[in-house]
């Protein structure tokens, strides 16, 4: 596989395909409108890639020695490694591209592609993944700002987010509706939040088996 550069924030595509004139012709491709991409001639080659965590997509041809291309997106999916694939090939048919799509690829070509067809799905592939960690940062963030409250905070946060007014919190709690406010400025500073839709947002991506104890 050709190396690519250690910038860990910029784009980069990954070529699986066992046809090393077909790998180097879409690197070039891609090189040409400013994509660096880097060639692996197996499924194995790019699973023991170190740079599988850079921004990216892999466009993917479907039938190689060993591993399938529809195996290595099971695999892939099954490892959480969740990077947006653009099937490639010149042997699909229907139920295939039914079932890549299905596990959500991109796209599904088939070879002869145009290059500008083949740029465009990469071009969706990269902006998906690039919005997806995005996501996965903002709820990082809210996990870990969620972990400073107290348990007490908790609760007002998760009454807070079910649309309850202070005086109902203060019954539902037991405490009284000054210390509901209290509560409630303490979570809104320690969740970064500026208003009670922001709160409620940061609330509604928290992964579930964070909010589920408190729900108990």
């Amino acid at each position: 596989m050709i190396r690519p550069s250690t910038v860990v924030d910029a784009p980069l595509v990954f070529v699986v395909d066992d046809d090393e004139e077909v790998r180097e012709a879409i690197r070039e491709l891609l090189l040409s409108v400013g994509i660096e991409a880097a060639c692996c001639a197996s499924t194995r080659e790019l699973t023991d890639s170190p740079f599988l965590e850079r921004p990216g997509c892999i466009v993917l041809d479907v039938r190689m020695p060993g591993a399938s291309g529809l195996d290595l997106q099971q695999h892939l999916a099954a490892a959480g490694i969740v990077k947006p694939i653009v099937f490639l090939t010149g042997h699909g048919d229907i139920p295939m591209s039914v079932q890549a799509m299905k596990a959500g690829a991109i796209d599904f070509l088939t070879k002869p592609v145009r290059d500008q067809t083949l740029l465009d799905a990469v071009t969706a592939g990269i902006e998906r993944d690039v919005a997806d960690r995005a996501i996965a940062q903002a709820v990082r963030q809210h996990v870990e700002h969620y972990q400073t409250l107290t348990p007490r905070e908790c609760e007002v946060m998760r009454e807070v987010a079910m649309g309850r007014l202070n005086k109902q919190i203060a019954f539902d709690l037991g405490i009284t509706e000054i210390t509901v406010k209290l509560h409630r400025s303490n979570v809104m500073r320690k969740m970064q939040a500026s208003s009670i839709g922001e709160l409620i947002r940061a609330w509604e991506r928290l992964p579930l088996d964070i909010r589920e104890p408190v729900l108990a």
